[in-house]
């Protein structure tokens, strides 16, 4: 055992932390999260943590970098003050998109961004749906990679549709198989062809979607211009009505705009980042809360019990 439990959130995703605690029975632990005139970020754990086993909620989400450093100072304070076993759960791991060179001179931001979190005194991390399952082994520590399917696919089970679950790529097949086997449905691909980043033109689907509820699956969900086109692709090939569940809800730039003016009847997301007001209008997004897996994971790490559980 190392120690009391103990809960710390920085200031991504607060209400996420909040109700983990809830289903924890427990409270969040204070922290002063500050910014000096300049812009640099102060951080002061606000009780002690010597010999705790104190968990950091903090998905990297927009700001990224803000967010990125704040973990990082927080971490490190921890580590100075003593506390016995340091996990980060980061709901959204940033930098992922960037984990291997596609082009010449590039960064590997993902292998990076998990070497800083570990010098900042990371001892074990607790992600939600990583953009790639090999991102783990940049991690010389214990990598709980939980998904956020069950979640999800709750919601799809409410309703008995004639479902067919759709890849938006070759990437995502993995993913998508696994949603259709637990849901007995069957799949289907969006061939694409990516211009650049951020723009993707849908060429044309592998498989039969006509007559069919067509269910867009994947990680993240960012300009949106890929999801869109896939619907479009989906719709004219005979879906009775395409909808879309994705873990983060990243929704940057025309995202909000061109969901609401998509063909999407529903697009369910989860609370790994946060919806401002803007994005909480949008009439067709349904945030579901990842908080008990979150919860359920944190409780077994603790007891030093099987996280892998929570993977059935």
């Amino acid at each position: 055992m190392h120690g009391e439990l103990k809960i710390i959130s920085g200031s991504a995703n607060t209400k996420l932390a909040e109700a983990i605690c809830e289903h924890l029975g427990c409270k969040l632990s204070p922290a002063l999260r500050e910014t000096f005139s300049d812009g640099e970020i102060r951080i002061e754990i606000g009780e002690n943590v010597r010999g705790d086993d104190v968990f950091v909620v903090q998905p990297t989400c927009s700001p990224v970098n803000y967010h990125l450093m704040e973990l990082c100072l927080m971490l490190d304070a921890l580590k100075r003050a003593s506390a016995s076993r340091v996990t980060a759960v980061v709901p959204y791991y940033g930098y992922a998109r960037q984990d291997r060179k596609v082009v010449p001179r590039a960064p590997i931001s993902a292998k990076l961004v998990a070497d800083v979190l570990s010098t900042a005194g990371m001892q074990r991390l607790v992600t939600v749906d990583l953009h790639a399952g090999q991102i783990q082994g940049f991690f010389n520590c214990p990598v709980d990679n939980l998904y956020a399917a069950p979640v999800l696919l709750e919601h799809l089970k409410q309703k008995e549709e004639d479902y067919v679950i759709i890849s938006p790529d070759a990437g995502g097949v993995e993913r998508a198989r696994a949603y259709a086997k637990r849901l007995g449905a069957s799949l289907a691909i969006v061939d694409k062809r990516r211009d650049a980043p951020n723009q993707a033109q849908a060429m044309h689907i592998i498989g039969d979607v006509k007559d069919k509820v067509a269910v867009v699956i994947d990680d993240m969900i960012d300009t949106a211009g890929t999801m869109c086109a896939a619907a479009n692709v989906l719709m004219d090939n005979g879906a009775k009505d395409v909808m879309a569940c994705v873990t983060h809800p990243i929704l940057s730039g025309p995202a909000i705009q061109r969901l609401e003016e998509s063909v999407f009847s529903q697009i369910v997301v989860t609370d790994t980042i946060p919806l401002d007001e803007e994005r909480k209008k949008c009439s067709k997004i349904k945030q579901l809360s990842v908080a008990s897996l979150l919860a359920k994971a944190i409780n077994n790490v603790h007891t030093e019990s099987s996280v892998s559980v929570l993977f059935v």
